[in-house]
């Protein structure tokens, strides 16, 4: 039986009226002509039967599945995905099964503190991001709601993204480098972020191409069109400011990512303190406690925030309220055009302090993922709409993923 049938199957019993229930009360807007009351009610029954990784070649997805059966589908973080799948089933599996879905937050919190020694942040959170969003993903289908909905939603129906793509430190020419960028102008966009890739192991490089590329790549979107630049932790404080001024008064750039190492907070900070521009940085910040850190002592203008490597949805709504009492805007973070896109939609339409832009780097079809789902998201106009169906809005191809299942 489909998933989907279950779910309605599920729901439609509910209404008969099983023993044990309790009633959930919303208001659904109902084609913009009014409001109406839906009743769900909500098993307190339901449990978690099992926990399943996917491993495909550029991503780890995972499916939670209940003893309604409903299913849940979230993704984790992707690199080193065989470590993270691992995590999830010999370290976080334990903790879920035979447990209520609804009791997310007592899950998540157990589940960190018991693998605690593994870190609060890195693998642990990576496959904890899987579990959080595959369980919303289950809750709003338990509910028949899509999840930002239940998040608490903030009246958005569509968002503004930029095109992003990488260098990777020069072993992509100038010239492909362009392209890219005229492709997402082409397609609709209005702004395009140049990430080059540099890392810490490659900072301050001696023959720095940087220069080159952002003259590049302003000359074919225009000067009409937004640029932001990633260093990718590339340079020393110092180097980084000299860059980010001449940047700025040559080309025009309007943001600077992660200038120097991600943990050197004082570093960080002289760099907002004497840019001209904004400065971003959080892709490499997984929990509240690191982004604290981030917002305090590094004071970052725009926290990137990962919804695949920083704990899921639930721990990113927590550092987005942290982020609203220090007034810094949320952009995410998010190279991955499936369930991860889905997740930060959802997500970002759920708070009050998103940036004017998120990124989306496109379907990306190298990554060959698109046969993992029968759906896609709606893209116009430069702008992603936030999925309406029930849960995190995508339907797996059960038979396509089920090649990747890892054991």
């Amino acid at each position: 039986m489909k998933p989907e049938i279950k779910r309605r199957k599920f729901l439609s019993a509910l209404g008969l009226g099983l023993a044990g229930t309790t009633t959930v009360i919303a208001n659904q807007f109902n084609g913009g002509l009014g409001t109406k009351d839906c009743i769900h009610k909500v098993s307190d029954t339901i449990k978690i039967t099992n926990i399943k990784t996917y491993v495909h070649p550029q991503a780890l997805f995972v499916k939670i599945e209940t003893d309604a059966g409903v299913i849940g589908w979230g993704e984790g973080d992707h690199d080193n995905p065989k470590i993270i799948a691992k995590i999830v089933r010999e370290v976080c599996k334990p903790y879920l099964l035979h447990q209520d879905p609804f009791q997310s937050e007592y899950l998540w919190h157990t589940i960190l503190y018991r693998g605690e020694d593994l870190g609060l942040s890195g693998a642990l959170t990576g496959a904890l991001a899987g579990i959080d969003n595959a369980l919303w993903d289950l809750k709003g289908k338990l509910l028949d709601f899509p999840v930002y909905k239940l998040l608490g939603g903030a009246k958005v129906e569509k968002i503004k993204v930029y095109g992003s793509f990488g260098v990777k430190n020069g072993k992509k020419s100038i010239s492909e480098a362009q392209n890219m960028a005229a492709n997402f102008i082409d397609t609709g966009y209005d702004t395009v972020k140049l990430r080059m890739q540099i890392r810490v192991l490659k900072r301050n490089p001696e023959d720095d191409i940087t220069e080159k590329y952002v003259k590049a790549v302003r000359e074919v979107i225009g000067d009409e069109n937004t640029l932001f630049v990633d260093f990718n932790n590339g340079y020393t404080p110092g180097k980084a400011i000299d860059l980010i001024k001449k940047l700025y008064e040559k080309y025009n750039i309007q943001l600077v990512e992660e200038p120097v190492h991600y943990l050197d907070y004082e570093g960080l900070k002289q760099c907002v303190d004497q840019s001209p521009i904004r400065i971003g940085a959080g892709e490499h910040q997984f929990n509240r406690w690191d982004f604290k850190n981030l917002i305090v002592k590094g004071n970052a203008d725009v926290l990137n925030l990962d919804l695949i490597k920083g704990g899921g949805l639930s721990e990113m709504k927590k550092i987005a309220a942290l982020a609203m009492t220090f007034e810094k805007e949320i952009m995410c973070h998010n190279a991955r055009p499936t369930l991860a896109t889905a997740a930060t939609l959802h997500f970002i339409a759920s708070i009050f302090n998103p940036a004017r832009v998120q990124e989306y780097g496109g379907t990306r079809p190298k990554l060959k993922l698109g046969k993992l789902f029968e759906n896609n998201f709606k893209f116009e106009n430069g702008h992603l709409y936030v999925p309406q169906n029930p849960g995190l809005g995508l339907k797996v191809n059960e038979k396509e993923m089920s090649k990747y299942l890892d054991t």
